[in-house]
């Protein structure tokens, strides 16, 4: 399966495998080189923790790469008044009343915690290309559904602060 992503996630991923081959890289190695010479090391806890740092680094770097390599770049082409990428949708819950505020995004920018949905999820997949007043079926699974209402739509299109995240 190939994960969706747009060509500004693909510059941000670029942009982290080459500040940890050209900065970080050398570091590490640094640190690694050092600690060796500190003498046994079978006791060399720091050593250790310099290698294990430094692949972590190289296994960043190869997730990265292959992300970028299988990655199905997408575009937005969601009209201005309809649900797209990047946009903070409030929608309200009709089965409770309650409102909440998402940020619609790509899987390697998800961040649940903070709101940030992607448009593979349940709810984002509903939401996409939808407008302000439409009520959507929101689909789990064969047996769960739910339905929101679109309160509100902010377009954003600017994700420089949003992170890549990790593993």
């Amino acid at each position: 399966m190939y994960d969706r992503l747009t060509a500004s996630d693909i510059k941000k991923m670029e942009e982290e495998i080459e500040y940890r081959k050209l900065t970080l890289r050398p570091q590490l190695l640094e640190e690694v080189k050092e600690t060796r010479a500190h003498g046994d090391l079978s006791e060399n806890f720091e050593y250790h923790a310099a290698k294990r740092a430094k692949n972590k680094n190289e296994s960043r770097i190869r997730y990265l790469d292959r992300m970028i390599r299988t990655a199905n770049v997408i575009e937005d082409n969601s009209a201005d008044d309809e649900v797209g990428m990047n946009n903070l949708v409030t929608v309200l819950f009709e089965d409770d009343g309650t409102e909440e505020t998402y940020k619609i995004v790509t899987s390697i920018r998800s961040d649940s915690l903070n709101n940030m949905i992607t448009i593979e999820s349940p709810l984002g997949k509903a939401l996409m290309k939808h407008k302000v007043g439409e009520s959507v079926t929101v689909k789990v699974n064969e047996s769960v559904s739910y339905n929101v209402t679109i309160k509100n739509i902010e377009n954003n299109k600017d994700d420089s602060d949003d992170r890549i995240r990790g593993y």
